[in-house]
């Protein structure tokens, strides 16, 4: 309901879980609102196994956690239902996940649509515009559109996805895009302090050259999640091939998940280029950016991207058709390198690029020149204008469709 008279206003996020990437993102969408004389509230449930693996689960001021009932379906889906009804009816605006699989959204969507406009939230829903990481089907595709139709506003990663919904008969002033981001300002800091003799970051970077025996040009960096999206075979594969061109070359995991057990197996062969360090988040990720030369995603891209640019070691992944939206970030041969999508190709172009010290160079530079366009300040200044806009225009038009 929309509130008058003084009262402070109230927004309610649905998410799925809070990763930690996300929290230095709510904290600073949650004091920018505060200014505005808006209370925001994250709603969430548990996260599910599959996000549990990752071991990233985390929380932050205005978070809370809701029940959450799962129904398993035949092909490895499921269906949602996030008990948050009683939260959200106080709320002047509920931004909900674009996601057919959530089915919170579709009463909130019917109350909002089918009841007068001082007693019910807008709905708005935030998401990726489009089906980017799977093949599409036709009939989710259209029945996502639909969806998303019903919304008063769209909240959309990147600029791709924004055009997609427009396309599709979203008002085009109605969407705001706010370039999905990390905190690349902490890790970015601290990246560029570990550079510097006497902190701690430094000390981590060498001790980590130390204890792996890593050689300058020859050190690349995996940092993510360790799942099926990420092809995790392929990249240990081209592990190996690099290994036998490039004595001395090692890879450094940091990450987590399903597929832990191949990194570790691998890790564990005699002579292995592969290294397990586990899970690694926040700035402490900045020291094994200190150390290495690229990062390898040969499977899906997503914010590992603006990782690569506060880290100033640029990716190298390949022309697989699945990558996240903030694949759109990467310019191939400027702060990026992309390769046919073939071990035999992405080994050689890896290669290739650690034996040519000015391109590498020319490549970092860029990753720094773009950082600036992708952080959680700036993600959070545009959610926050949207969200200002969205309730702007129901207070003006109470009577607008939804």
């Amino acid at each position: 309901m929309l509130t008058g008279g003084g009262a402070r206003r109230r927004v309610a996020v649905v998410q799925p879980y809070v990763p930690g990437y996300r929290t230095s993102f709510f904290d600073q969408l949650h004091a920018r609102l505060a200014s505005e004389g808006v209370d925001l509230e994250v709603l969430h449930g548990p996260a599910s196994p599959h996000q549990a693996a990752r071991g990233d689960a985390a929380s932050c001021s205005c978070a809370r956690e809701v029940p959450v009932r799962r129904l398993s379906l035949p092909g490895g889906r499921s269906l949602h239902w996030r008990r948050v009804r009683r939260r959200a009816a106080s709320a002047d605006l509920v931004v909900l996940e674009q996601a057919l699989h959530n089915l919170e959204s579709y009463p909130l969507l019917l109350r909002s649509a089918g009841r007068p406009a001082d007693s019910a939230p807008r709905v708005a829903f935030w998401g990726h515009g489009r089906t980017y990481t799977k093949p599409p089907n036709r009939l989710e595709a259209v029945a996502k559109s639909a969806l998303t139709r019903l919304g008063s506003w769209f909240f959309a990663y990147t600029e791709g996805g924004a055009a997609h919904v427009a396309s599709r008969g979203f008002p085009r002033d109605r969407i705001t895009v706010v370039r999905n981001s990390v905190d690349t300002g902490e890790l970015a800091a601290a990246r560029a302090r570990a550079a510097l003799p006497g902190t701690a970051e430094s000390a981590e970077a060498a001790l980590l050259r130390r204890r792996y025996d890593l050689t300058g040009g020859r050190t690349a960096l995996y940092l993510g999640g360790l799942d099926a999206p990420k092809r995790i075979p392929f990249l240990l594969d081209c592990a190996d091939r690099i290994a036998a061109a490039l004595p001395g070359f090692r890879l450094l995991v940091a990450g987590d998940g399903a597929d832990r057990h191949l990194v570790d197996a691998a890790a564990s062969r005699p002579g292995s280029p592969v290294i397990a360090v586990g899970h690694t988040g926040g700035t402490g990720t900045a020291p094994l950016g200190a150390v290495s030369d690229v990062m390898l995603m040969p499977g899906r891209v997503g914010l590992c991207a603006v990782d690569s640019f506060a880290l100033r070691t640029p990716v190298v992944t390949t022309d697989w058709p699945w990558h996240a939206p903030e694949f759109e970030y990467l310019v191939d041969g400027r702060n990026a390198l992309v390769t046919p999508d073939d071990p035999a190709a992405y080994a050689g172009a890896v290669t290739a690029l650690l034996r040519d010290p000015a391109r590498l160079e020319a490549l970092r530079t860029a990753c720094g020149d773009d950082l600036p366009a992708y952080t959680t300040e700036g993600m959070a200044a545009r959610f926050c204008d949207g969200l200002l806009k969205a309730m702007e225009r129901h207070q003006r038009n109470p009577h607008a469709g939804t």
